[in-house]
C-alpha cells in the first residue's frame, strides 16, 4: 500500500479499539459502574487510614517515588492505576476534612458537591456557549443571581460569571476599574479598543497593606505594573483605615497620580479582617473610584444569620469577589465575580463568529463566555447548586457561624495563657498567635522556636498550622473552616504547640550551656 493513502473506515475502527471500551457512552455502563465502584471503595477505605492530616514525608523523599514512573508505559488496568495513585498521591496527601488541619483556606467538602463533580465530569459539559450547555447555562445564572440578591444588588441590573478562584475575580475587578475609569474620564477611551492611554502609566489602585496580593498581581497583568497598587496602613485589627487612605489618596494626587479604585477586603487571608466599607465607600464616592470588595474568605458571612452585619455594606461597591470553595464547603474551583452594573462586563465581550456572534446576542442567547475570561469552563455551579437545594443557605451559614464561634472560643481559652500571644481577637474563623519564650525580647529566638514548631508539627504530620510576619516577627496562624472541629480538638493543637515550643526552648538552653562551658574550657586551655 502506498504510505500516503487514506487510511479505510476499517482501519480507523481498528486504531482505536484499544480505548473504546473506556469511552463514556451507553454501551459501556458496566465499565463505569465497575470504575466508580473500585475508586469509592478507595476513597472508603483511605478515609478509614487517615489518622492525622498529613505524612510528613518531604518533596525531596516523595519525589523519589516518581523517578521509577514511565508514562510512556500504561498500566495492565484500572485496578493498577488505582495501586499506584494510592501510593503516590492518598498516602501522603493532605486531608483537609480531619479535624487538626488547620492550615489555610481549605474546608472539607459536602457529599453533595462530590457527587455533582461525577456528574459534571460524566457529560463534561463546558458553559461558554449555549450550545454547548443548555441548562446549565440557567443553573450558573441562577446561582448568579442568587449571590447579587445576597449580596444587596438589585436584580436585572447586576450580573457575574463563575471563576477559577478569587485571583481571577480580582483581575476581573481591576480589569472593570481600569477600564471604566477610562472611559469615564478620558473622552470615551475604550481600552479593549484602543489600548492604554498614555496616563495608564499614572492609574493607582489602592488597598490595605495586609490584602491578597493578587492585587498586585493583577495589576501587574493589566500593564499597570506592582508599583501601582498602594498600600494603606491598618489599624490594630488590621483592618484599612480610612484616615490612612484619605492622606494616600490625597498625597496621590499631589504627586501627580491618577487613583482609579479601593479594594475593600471583607476578609483578609492572614487575619479575618474586614475593612469598614462603609467609611471607604464614601471616600470613593468623593474621588469617583471604584470599589472593589475581596469577599473571596468573607463571602460565607453571606449566609450565616449570626454574623451577617459584619459585611454591612457591601452593596456599595461596585463589583465583589466569593469564594463559594472557601466558606461554602465546595471543592475547587467553585467562585464568581459580580459586578453590580452588568453593562461594566461589555469590556470582556468578545464576538466570534465560531462561537457567539453577535446575532445570537441580540436575539438573547445566553453565551456566558461573554462575560468570562475564560472560553472554555467548567460547569462549577452544579456543585454548589447541588449543596443549596439539599441543605439550604442556613445550614451553609451555620456550618460558617461554627467555625467562626470556635475561633472565639480558642481565643477566650488561651487568651491568659502566658506561653501564647494573640495578634488579636478573631474577626471571624482565623486565630494568629505565637509562642512567647520566657525572653519575650528576643526577637530571633521567638522566631527561631515559632518557625521551628510550625515545621516540626508538619514534619510529624500531628497537624497543619499556617504562619505568617507582623512587623519582622514570626506567627503562627490556624485557619478554621471544618464544622465538625470542635473546642477540644482545637486545644489539644494548641497544647502541643506550646509543649513543642517548651522542649524547643529547653534544647536550645543546652546547647546554650554547652556551647558556653566548651569556650570556657578552651579559653583555660589557651
Amino acid at each position: 500500500m502506498n504510505s500516503g493513502a487514506i487510511p479505510t473506515g476499517e482501519t480507523h475502527r481498528q486504531s482505536g479499539l484499544g480505548i473504546q471500551p473506556s469511552l463514556f457512552n451507553d454501551a459501556n455502563q458496566a465499565s463505569l459502574n465497575s470504575a466508580i465502584t473500585a475508586v469509592t471503595q478507595l476513597v472508603g477505605k483511605t478515609l478509614g487510614s487517615v489518622e492525622q492530616p498529613f505524612s510528613g514525608i518531604s518533596p525531596a523523599q516523595l519525589a523519589k517515588e516518581f523517578r521509577a514512573v514511565d508514562l510512556e508505559q500504561p498500566l495492565d488496568d484500572l485496578g493498577a492505576v488505582l495501586q499506584e495513585i494510592s501510593r503516590l498521591y492518598l498516602r501522603d496527601a493532605v486531608y483537609f476534612h480531619h479535624p487538626d488541619y488547620l492550615a489555610h483556606l481549605n474546608p472539607p467538602v459536602l457529599i453533595e458537591s462530590i457527587a455533582a463533580e461525577l456528574l459534571q465530569a460524566a457529560f463534561n459539559t463546558a458553559v461558554d456557549t449555549w450550545d454547548q450547555s443548555g441548562g446549565a447555562t440557567l443553573i450558573e445564572q441562577k446561582l448568579v443571581d442568587w449571590t447579587l440578591s445576597r449580596i444587596g444588588f438589585e436584580p436585572g441590573k447586576a450580573d457575574g460569571v463563575f471563576t477559577s478562584g478569587g485571583t481571577q475575580s480580582n483581575l476581573m475587578g481591576m480589569l472593570l476599574a481600569r477600564d471604566h475609569y477610562c472611559e469615564a474620564h478620558f473622552s470615551g477611551h475604550r481600552v479593549q479598543t484602543q489600548g492604554l492611554p498614555l496616563e495608564a502609566a499614572k492609574f493607582r489602585i489602592f488597598t490595605s497593606s495586609v490584602s491578597h496580593f493578587s492585587i498586585q498581581k493583577s495589576a501587574a497583568l493589566l500593564g499597570l505594573g506592582f508599583d501601582a497598587v498602594i498600600p494603606v496602613a491598618v489599624d490594630t485589627q488590621f483592618r484599612m483605615d480610612p484616615r490612612a487612605l484619605a492622606a494616600a489618596l490625597l498625597a496621590s494626587r499631589e504627586r501627580g497620580e491618577i487613583p482609579i479604585a479601593v479594594v475593600a477586603t471583607m476578609g483578609t487571608t492572614d487575619f479575618g479582617s474586614i475593612d469598614p466599607i462603609e467609611d471607604i465607600s464614601a471616600l470613593c464616592r468623593q474621588y469617583q473610584l471604584w470599589l472593589h470588595a475581596d469577599a473571596a474568605y468573607g463571602c460565607g458571612l453571606l449566609v450565616s444569620e449570626k454574623y451577617r452585619s459584619r459585611i454591612e455594606g457591601i452593596d456599595l461597591a461596585d463589583s465583589v469577589t466569593v469564594d463559594y470553595h472557601k466558606s461554602f464547603l465546595q471543592p475547587v474551583a467553585c467562585s464568581a465575580f459580580i459586578a453590580r452594573n452588568h453593562s461594566h462586563l461589555d469590556c470582556i465581550t468578545y464576538h466570534a463568529d465560531y462561537l457567539n456572534p453577535l446575532s445570537q446576542s441580540e436575539e438573547g442567547t445566553p453565551n456566558l463566555v461573554c462575560k468570562s475570561l475564560q472560553t472554555t469552563r467548567r460547569f462549577d455551579a452544579l456543585k454548589l447548586w447541588f449543596s443549596l437545594r439539599r441543605h439550604g443557605a442556613s445550614a451553609i451559614g451555620d456550618a460558617f457561624t461554627h467555625v467562626i464561634d470556635m475561633a472565639a472560643a480558642v481565643y477566650h481559652r488561651f487568651a491568659e495563657e502566658q506561653s501564647i500571644e494573640f495578634a488579636q481577637p478573631p474577626q471571624m474563623s482565623t486565630l494568629v498567635f505565637r509562642y512567647t519564650t520566657d525572653n519575650p525580647q528576643d526577637i530571633e529566638q521567638q522566631n527561631r522556636i515559632n518557625s521551628s514548631i510550625r515545621k516540626t508539627l508538619t514534619n510529624s504530620g500531628r497537624a497543619m498550622i499556617a504562619s505568617t510576619k507582623i512587623d519582622g516577627c514570626v506567627y503562627l496562624k490556624f485557619t478554621l473552616l471544618n464544622p465538625s472541629t470542635e473546642l477540644e480538638a482545637i486545644s489539644s493543637v494548641l497544647e502541643t504547640i506550646i509543649s513543642t515550643g517548651d522542649a524547643l526552648g529547653a534544647e536550645e538552653k543546652m546547647l546554650n550551656a554547652v556551647g558556653a562551658t566548651s569556650r570556657a574550657q578552651s579559653t583555660e586551655a589557651y
